[in-house]
């Protein structure tokens, strides 16, 4: 999806940012609005005539929702101490816990999976990451992307350099937030314009606070569902979705016609010019003239009905083929398959999970780097490394020092008790550290794990 960038920054100021907004990324809006559509079951493209049966069956709801549930199973994040140098592990396992905080407070398990549902309806999506003074914690957020705007270097789409948010209030809002607005209405629209260097709040077209950046860097993390090669927007699953479906849905309807029809026959009379009291019922008796012939029409004869039905299950297959979401991931298998065999089977799902969650992982430690950034700024814990040399210094500045892993848990079910027991092989052959099998077992606080294990194994050495 290619979008309008905005002006560069020497020609800003020159329109105002809400006019300039109203004439940016048309295309890209209209495709949101469309996917959107799609995905609520908003699906025929013609124009509907009388009597027209229209079934839909929303299998986009259905696969965008099941991939979501695959991709976004069992996500936590581990921070590894970034050198051996004394204090390193200490301020890594304060990391993580405070992350852990953050992430139980704005409840972001529930929230990446709505994020996830979105972004594979519209093809992107975005978190905001501040601070809120009032309850003095970090806010994470989703942002709609309709309202969002980015600007980056024309040649490096990983540049950006300005997000402008637009989003609209009631008149009740505007006036919590702001104080006495100046005009009379019943909504409002605000502007924000992040840069590194400042913030800019606009309501309606007016500008009312202009200030530095209270952070240092843009508190938005705005990442594709997947995205086109040397692109910043992504691409909707829908895009491969939209004919099979409408397809499945405009056969099916035209068999479920047939099938009333052949429910309710019709009679067709032949050389006859005027018939009174035709009545298609058991026992009745038509009296029609020498010469005329009288009968049923038969629509389900020579086989109509199976053809229709092949080729709905054709559309049907080629529907879960785009979608990488074989049949089996609905619960149906055709046999009693092994556990190999039902892996590869759903392989497709797999490695569409793998893709996304590749995409993903960046996107959430972007996030976690901002976190941890705003509570270094905020409540003056330090998590990252101090700058001591030139190795600490641009690991600073590239988010390096604020580094943290996020573990996702396995796409398809797992034989537990057989994981527990290669992890413990792996950590009695020193492969892994008993908090590494620890992560992969979804513990949640490894460290404090640890802890109470050892103070269990004191409390019966003592006993014994």
């Amino acid at each position: 999806m290619v979008a309008t960038v905005l002006t560069s920054p020497e020609t800003t100021g020159s329109t105002p940012i809400p006019q300039e907004l109203e004439r940016a990324d048309s295309e890209r809006l209209r495709l949101y609005r469309e996917n959107l559509d799609f995905y609520q079951g908003n699906q025929w493209s013609e124009p509907r005539r009388r009597r027209d049966r229209r079934l839909t069956f929303n299998y986009a709801k259905a696969v965008i929702e099941k991939t979501a549930s695959y991709a976004m199973s069992g996500v936590s994040f581990v921070v590894d101490p970034i050198d051996e140098e004394e204090g390193s592990a200490e301020r890594a396992r304060r990391a993580e816990a405070a992350l852990r905080d953050v992430y139980e407070s704005n409840h972001l398990e529930q929230l990446d999976f709505d994020n996830e549902i979105d972004c594979s309806v519209l093809g992107d999506a975005a978190y905001k990451v501040i601070w809120d003074a009032s309850e003095e914690r970090v806010r994470v957020t989703a942002p709609d992307v309709q309202g969002l705007f980015v600007s980056w270097a024309g040649d490096d789409p990983s540049h950006v350099w300005r997000v402008a948010s637009r989003y609209d209030l009631t008149r009740e809002e505007a006036e919590r937030l702001y104080g006495p607005v100046p005009t009379h209405k019943a909504s409002y629209t605000v502007v924000e314009v992040w840069t590194d260097e400042s913030f800019e709040l606009w309501l309606d077209e007016g500008l009312i606070d202009e200030r530095p950046n209270p952070y240092g860097f843009i508190p938005f993390v705005v990442y594709p569902n997947m995205r086109e090669p040397k692109q910043f927007w992504g691409v909707s699953d829908l895009a491969n979705l939209k004919e099979p479906l409408r397809e499945l849905n405009r056969v099916v309807s035209q068999l479920s016609m047939i099938l009333e029809l052949s429910g309710n026959p019709i009679a067709v009379l032949e050389n006859v010019t005027d018939a009174e009291d035709i009545a298609v019922q058991p026992g009745a008796v038509w009296e029609i003239p020498e010469k005329a012939r009288a009968y049923l029409l038969d629509l389900l004869q020579g086989g109509g009905v199976s053809l229709h039905i092949d080729y709905a299950n054709l559309v049907l297959r080629a529907l879960h083929d785009l979608a990488e979401v074989p049949r089996s991931a609905f619960g149906e298998t055709r046999q009693a398959l092994s556990g190999v065999a039902l892996q590869m089977e759903l392989d497709p799902l797999v490695k569409k999970v793998q893709r996304k969650r590749l995409i993903r992982g960046v996107a959430f430690r972007r996030r976690n780097e901002m976190i941890l950034r705003i509570l270094e700024q905020q409540t003056g814990e330090t998590f990252a490394p101090p700058r001591t040399g030139l190795g600490q210094a641009l690991r600073r500045s590239s988010g390096q020092a604020y580094r943290s892993r996020v573990v996702w848990g396995p796409v398809l079910p797992q034989d537990r008790s057989r994981l527990v027991q290669d992890e413990a092989r792996l950590v009695k052959a020193g492969i892994h550290s008993r908090r590494t099998a620890a992560g992969l077992l979804d513990v949640a606080d490894p460290d404090v794990e640890w802890s109470r294990w050892q103070e269990e194994s004191d409390a019966i050495a003592v006993k014994s």
